[in-house]
């Protein structure tokens, strides 16, 4: 599908592009500015990972405008705001390119991706081109990587030990709005709730949810074990978004210049990746520390009955043949 700007917004000199339905009005850029939209907080790990890029994109004339928190484009609105040339960088959710492009929702189903590394591999081969070239063709947004932040586990308010996936059944898991979010928490055997990042600590304190499945560092920086009692280490999904540009930005590029802003986002990119692993392994104690219970359930029991429930399900029919075998194979 195409997605075309429309100037008849445009309206005296100076005038602003109406932003759809965000969290603030987007306005004209000059060249060379870069909004970037993220629903991480400031003080994120990778909030550092963009300042770091935006001071090597610099020498190329880019500057950065970040906005963090969902501040100026709701969770899940990031991609619709860039086709639509109101946002220039997002930080996009693989599922929320999967409600658009079917064949991506391979890659958001559980316990696919082994770690970071296979990750990278697997954006970095053929597999890999593929699927950008899908997201450049219809969605018009180039992407530059992967930005890997945690393994995601199971978090519940309740006490009640969570072994397999049968120990889920009626709990009220968050997951993020879409479809691809919400079978990944069917896959799990809870029962998904889809409320906004924003209202989780809130949803966990006044018992609307049950829990909430996110990486360590998240639920750390977020404060959501402040209103936890435990953490099951289920690993269910190496969680990652992608750091894309629009096409309008990146063709208008030189071809050396691509070459600089590409190898800048794979630095910081890299950089962010090891902190995440090192601020993963130092989480659980902490989370200890702090009184939550935290273990490791049956993960072949909860592997086996989430891979049984995307095989079966709609979502596999639309991934390209082969192209799980060989993301298996790497």
């Amino acid at each position: 599908m195409a997605f075309g700007i429309n100037r008849r917004f445009l309206i005296a000199a100076g005038a602003a592009l109406l932003a759809l339905g965000s969290g603030g009005p987007a306005t004209a850029q000059a060249p060379g500015n870069l909004r970037f939209s993220a629903v991480f907080s400031e003080q994120d790990i990778r909030a550092e990972m963009m300042r770091q890029f935006s001071e090597s994109v610099k020498a190329q004339g880019f500057t950065l405008q970040p906005y963090y928190g969902g501040t100026l484009f709701k969770q899940g609105t990031e991609l619709v705001a860039m086709q639509r040339g109101n946002l220039e960088m997002g930080n996009i959710a693989p599922q929320d390119i999967s409600n658009q492009i079917p064949e991506w929702s391979i890659v958001t189903s559980a316990y696919l991706f082994r770690d970071a590394d296979h990750l990278k591999k697997v954006f970095a081969s053929d597999v890999g081109q593929q699927l950008k070239k899908m997201a450049s063709d219809k969605l018009g947004i180039h992407i530059l990587g992967p930005t890997y932040f945690g393994a995601r586990h199971v978090g519940l308010k309740p006490k009640k030990k969570i072994n397999t996936p049968e120990d889920l059944a009626g709990i009220k898991l968050r997951m993020p709005g879409g479809d691809a979010w919400q079978f990944l928490g069917q896959s799990l055997g809870a029962n998904p709730t889809p409320m906004a990042y924003a209202e989780v600590y809130t949803g966990l304190q006044t018992g609307a949810i049950d829990g909430q499945d996110n990486p360590l560092p998240n639920v750390q920086n977020m404060k959501f074990y402040e209103v936890m009692s435990q953490v099951a280490l289920t690993s269910h999904l190496v969680g990652f978004d992608l750091l894309a540009v629009s096409n309008k930005v990146w063709n208008a590029m030189t071809p050396e210049k691509q070459a600089a802003f590409q190898a800048a986002a794979d630095k910081a990119i890299e950089w962010s990746t090891q902190e995440h692993l090192k601020k993963e392994a130092e989480l659980a104690s902490f989370f200890k520390e702090k009184g939550l219970d935290v273990y490791t359930p049956d993960l072949k029991a909860f592997r086996e009955f989430a891979q049984k429930k995307y095989l079966a399900s709609d979502l596999a029919k639309s991934w390209q043949q082969g192209m799980l075998e060989k993301i298996n194979a790497m």
